[in-house]
């Protein structure tokens, strides 16, 4: 029998967030993954504070960055592999009308330090753009599919990884630890994104699960230094290529691409770019969303040393280092978690 101070199933953006938690604090810990949910691994990885389809503040967009990007140097140091991608958001506007709007919210002052107040013309000749752009400013992305790859060859080399899925049925929550097969533990915590939905301890809790697809481009042409906004993103990556993103599905629940989310991508580029371009991939994934847009973080109800730690949505690079902090804060230092977030909200 191997005993630890916390199981950890699910090894996303949530689960490696609270990994390095647990690390930080001399816990030991052993983390079950079978790589079934794919959100963290096909997602762009963005930061962005500001939500650009409202010119509005993300929520706790100042603390979650603060927070966030020395986590994110620390796994560069630990991981030995470039992760944050330091790029500005160019919103591109539609309308002058538009345009006002911009500078009407980069003059409030939740919005000044991440929205610049500068017209910035486009200057490439194969993004259409008559109107301009509006800048974001300390936005970047996370290469979100190497973290998860150099994480768990980090988790594996500790002997902290467990590449199978978890069976509910062996569990077992008794007063003072957790027994798993043969592990024990004090903790365990559940941070498996869409696939809670399988899980009878938090089935009950409001996760709506919202599909989103893909497309990686080869434009040689285009050229670009700058993450772009339009209807979709363009997101530059290596070689040439492009992430474009993403789709919104809430009534399939499936990983498979499909060839209307290709047409409907393809067609929002071809508005936005007027060079040859050539579609290498397609992926999808299954975004943990809740309805009411914020995490699901807490203690079930009955068994006080099973937890969850899910619900990020569409923003987890921001996110989860946040989310992980109070959730290990609660259970350690029984702090009270942020109110929002909590599940009690949210009734068995």
């Amino acid at each position: 029998m191997k005993t630890v101070d916390y199981i950890i199933v699910g090894c996303g953006l949530a689960g490696i967030a609270f990994c390095e938690q647990l690390r930080a604090a001399n816990k030991s810990f052993l983390v079950f993954d079978d790589r079934s949910q794919h959100s963290s691994r096909v997602a762009a990885g963005l930061y962005n504070p500001v939500i650009l389809k409202r010119f509005t503040k993300v929520w706790n967009a100042k603390s979650q960055l603060e927070l966030a990007m020395p986590k994110y140097k620390a796994l560069e140091d630990l991981l030995n592999v470039k992760l944050n991608i330091e790029y500005p958001v160019l919103r591109k506007f539609a309308s002058i009308e538009e345009q006002n709007e911009w500078f009407v919210a980069a003059d409030k002052p939740v919005l000044s330090e991440f929205m610049s107040t500068k017209l910035i013309k486009n200057t490439n000749k194969h993004i259409n753009a008559p109107h301009g752009f509006g800048k974001v400013k300390h936005s970047g992305r996370i290469r979100t599919t190497q973290l998860s790859a150099a994480y768990k060859e980090y988790l594996i080399s500790q002997g902290a990884f467990v590449d199978e899925s978890f069976d509910y049925e062996c569990l077992s929550a008794e007063s003072n630890q957790i027994v798993y097969k043969n592990f024990e533990a004090r903790h365990i915590v559940f941070a498996e994104g869409y696939g809670i939905s399988n899980n009878p301890y938090f089935d009950y809790l409001p996760l709506n699960g919202t599909k989103g697809e893909m497309l990686t481009i080869n434009a040689p042409d285009l050229n670009l230094k700058e993450i772009l906004k339009s209807s979709v993103f363009i997101v530059p990556l290596d070689d040439d290529n492009y992430w474009i993103g993403a789709t919104y599905e809430r009534e399939d629940k499936t990983h498979q691409i499909t060839s209307e989310a290709k047409v409907s991508l393809v067609t929002k580029v071809r508005q936005f770019i007027n060079c040859e371009f050539t579609v290498i991939d397609q992926v999808a994934g299954i975004r943990p969303t809740t309805k009411d847009r914020r995490p699901l973080v807490g203690r079930h109800p009955i068994h006080k040393n099973i937890y969850v730690l899910n619900g990020l949505g569409t923003r987890g690079v921001m996110i989860s280092p946040y989310v992980a902090q109070q959730l290990f804060r609660h259970i350690e230092n029984n702090d009270p978690l942020d109110s929002e977030i909590d599940i009690r909200r949210f009734k068995p």
